[in-house]
């Protein structure tokens, strides 16, 4: 058996391995250091994080679903400048790729946020969560808007020298469109999918489950939507796709390498097993060894579409 080369490249950025933690499942990784060793990881991409801290959405905030969950949690987080002082300094002790995932309610807050990561000593590359709701254009969401997708990427581009990656929301009509949009703005690669949005009722009380009414679904549940997008986006643009839905093993891990995907976002996994990441590295390894796979890069776009008709 072969000892697999593991290696992968996303947007110039050097990956000891595919597999990543996903933004909001996995804190700012501090927190996991007694479950796994952040040193196995591929990398880490951060709690969502704003130009000045945020409090987040009143519970409740997280419900269980078949085969997944929904969350509210209205991205709290402890701000940009407490990022910088107390986590980033902790976190370039530990040998793996660090991404910070930014997002903001109005293009200025965007932009203030990149401005103040960039160059930031131990941190890889920046990720845009456009998922959010653009307050001075009436809550139109970025991720859903054309126009509005591409401007939020541009002003950001010009902000950061580091690596820019757009995370796409699946909540849209035509995701390849949303692809090409941020890639003609100047993202060097693309995050997919974000959660798609789901609703829970609690039946006795006829009241929803969450304070905020609707969630965001992840798990096993939209996995394979996941891969089917990602497969979709593959043929639109050649930038590279870091895959993100339900991601539970490294077969899992294979689908969205196959589909396209150059690496993954491990999340929901993370509540169930803490150390499910840096397991599944493991496992992906011994997954290639068993079959003579030399490098995890044989997978990338290697699916096979039989002609139809």
């Amino acid at each position: 058996m072969v000892t697999p080369d593991m290696t992968t490249t996303v947007a110039g950025i050097e990956f000891k391995n595919p597999v990543l933690t996903a933004s909001g499942t996995f804190g700012y990784g501090l927190e996991f250091t007694d479950f796994l060793d952040l040193d196995r990881l591929g990398g880490l991409v951060t709690k969502g994080l704003s130009a000045a801290p945020r409090k987040g959405n009143p519970p409740a905030r997280v419900v269980e679903t078949p085969a997944g969950m929904l969350n509210a949690i209205g991205l709290q987080n402890i701000g940009v400048p407490s990022f910088l002082a107390d986590k980033l300094p902790k976190l370039r002790e530990y040998d793996t790729k660090v991404i910070a995932n930014v997002f903001g309610a109005t293009e200025a807050a965007y932009v203030e946020a990149c401005r103040m990561l960039d160059g930031a000593e131990g941190l890889a590359g920046i990720e845009l969560n456009v998922s959010c709701p653009n307050t001075e254009e009436g809550g139109m969401i970025f991720g859903v808007d054309p126009a509005a997708l591409g401007h939020v990427t541009r002003l950001c581009r010009k902000e950061t020298k580091l690596p820019l990656i757009v995370k796409l929301s699946p909540n849209v009509t035509d995701i390849r469109l949303m692809a090409r949009c941020a890639r003609d703005a100047g993202a060097d690669a693309l995050s997919l999918v974000n959660t798609f949005v789901g609703m829970a009722i609690d039946v006795e009380r006829r009241r929803p489950v969450l304070a905020n009414v609707c969630g965001g679904l992840s798990g096993p549940a939209i996995r394979p939507l996941a891969v089917w997008l990602t497969w979709q986006v593959r043929q639109a643009v050649e930038i590279p796709i870091i895959g993100i839905g339900g991601i539970m093993s490294a077969r899992d891990v294979v689908e969205f390498l196959l589909a396209g995907a150059s690496a993954v976002q491990v999340g929901t996994a993370s509540f169930v097993t803490p150390s499910a990441s840096a397991d599944i590295v493991t496992e992906l390894s011994n997954w290639l060894s068993e079959r003579n796979i030399a490098s995890v890069r044989e997978l990338i776009g290697g699916l096979e579409v039989p002609p139809r008709g």
